[in-house]
């Protein structure tokens, strides 16, 4: 890179070009050389470290997070409780119909209660009960189809788990970035604070010249922006990932632990096992298949008849003898609208196999693209920190050395340190997309990455 400018970051984040202690080494040796002022500290270094002590409160990881967002997140719990009611639909659908129980009074001669009832052997009042009786298997196949719709129940709540997790990790992942470059600006701009004077103090005793001192400046405005846009992107970021735990907005800040790179160990073939295994949305499908095909042997069921059972006590007067009625029923089903029910069945079976399949896929192909991911992004990271790095830092120190000794004017020495810090900047962008990447894989293979 031959300008000073700002490149944006893979999270849409400004990725500033910290030329502060390039500057600072270059305009003022007696501070030191580069090896001395630390200006090369890889991710995960002390003084890293140090940086995100800036933060208020200590580094909270992603594993306490997680185990907090699996007892609080409000959508879990939702869904948790949308599956339990559903495991107390297959009783209901199984038991009987409600049992019928009626009073009778029959007149005789006149429509007022118990008229003729000493006189006559007709009036009566009778108690009875009936009970609807559905053909046998009826009932069996009903309760089948409501534990099915519980199984889809089931697999949705660990779906929106999944989901809700696994956006809690990048939410998390892309907070880790932020606050850890929020850090090195902030340590860059009081840097620079010291070089813009030292440009200033040259420039006044003929040393410099003012297009040195006007770019010093135009930094230290630049770096001021990009610190507010990265407080405004913390801010934005605390918020989301306090609604997904329940907190209060206004609870403590959140600061994350500075990023680190986890290995995938396991193979493509392995995730791809994996995902048809455990995946809640291919389970989902397939209790739905499930449930279509009970729901076409049931609609075949229907072409059986309904049947109902009765018994009528019926009590007369004292010098009559009382009346027993035993009654028995039978509930014909309408033939075509039976068929069209089975045919709606047969249709609604089909698609839940095509939408299984086409989800099957989906999630493969989903596994397949994350899985390439990561590995690709594990190369790009042995590539900036075994190549790219050191040689922009050995480049770097060459133009050092030729700067201070008046070989070399300000302008080439400010474009390989950009080369340095950009690159360094580009390794924790690869470092975090990588990190999203196996957070993706745990969500659609159910594997617990350490």
């Amino acid at each position: 890179m031959q300008s000073t400018y700002l490149s944006r970051s893979l999270f849409g984040c400004t990725r500033i070009s910290l030329i502060s202690a390039a500057l600072f080494v270059a305009l003022l040796p007696v501070k030191g050389t580069a090896q001395q002022t630390g200006i090369f500290q890889r991710p995960g270094s002390t003084a890293e470290s140090q940086g995100m002590a800036e933060h208020a409160g200590m580094p909270t990881s992603l594993r306490e997070l997680v185990q907090e967002a699996e007892q609080k997140n409000p959508q879990i719990a939702a869904s948790s409780h949308a599956w339990q009611a559903s495991r107390n639909i297959p009783k209901q659908a199984s038991a009987l119909p409600e049992t019928q129980l009626s009073v009778q009074q029959f007149s005789v001669g006149s429509p007022r209660p118990f008229a003729g009832y000493s006189n006559s052997d007709f009036a009566y009042i009778g108690f009875g009960a009936s009970q609807d009786i559905p053909y046998p298997g009826k009932r069996q196949l009903r309760a089948q189809i409501a534990e099915h719709e519980a199984d889809y129940m089931e697999a949705q709540t660990d779906s929106i788990r999944r989901t809700v997790l696994g956006n809690l990790k990048m939410v998390y992942f892309r907070l880790a970035y932020i606050q850890q470059t929020l850090g090195v600006l902030q340590r860059s701009d009081e840097l620079l604070n010291q070089v813009q004077e030292a440009t200033e103090a040259r420039y006044r005793v003929g040393q410099g010249n003012q297009q040195d001192v006007l770019k010093a400046q135009l930094q230290h405005t630049k770096i001021l922006q990009e610190i507010a846009h990265h407080h405004q992107e913390e801010g934005l970021l605390e918020a989301q990932i306090k609604q997904v735990l329940g907190r209060p907005q206004e609870s403590a800040d959140i600061v994350a632990e500075t990023l680190t790179l986890r290995p995938l160990p396991y193979t493509a073939a392995e995730l791809l096992q994996k995902a048809r295994e455990q995946n809640p949305d291919v389970h989902s499908k397939q209790a739905s298949v499930r449930q279509q095909e009970t729901q076409v042997e049931l609609a075949h069921k229907e072409f059986r008849p309904d049947f109902n059972v009765g018994y009528t006590y019926e009590h007369n007067a004292s010098q009559f003898r009382d009346y027993y009625m035993a009654s028995f029923s039978v509930r014909l089903p309408n033939r075509g609208r039976q068929r069209a029910a089975l045919a709606e069945a047969e249709q609604n079976q089909e698609r839940a196999r095509q939408e299984l399949d086409a989800e099957s896929q989906r999630v493969l192909s989903e596994v397949q693209q994350q899985y390439v991911r990561a590995k690709t992004s594990e190369e790009q990271l042995k590539i900036y920190s075994d190549g790219l790095v050191p040689q922009s830092e050995a480049t770097f120190q060459s133009a050092l050395s030729a700067y201070q000794s008046n070989r070399q004017d300000f302008e080439s020495l400010l474009s390989g340190f950009l080369d340095v810090l950009n690159l360094d900047l580009e390794y924790r962008n690869e470092l975090a997309d990588h990190e999203s990447a196996l957070a993706e894989l745990e969500r659609l293979t159910g594997v617990d990455l350490p």
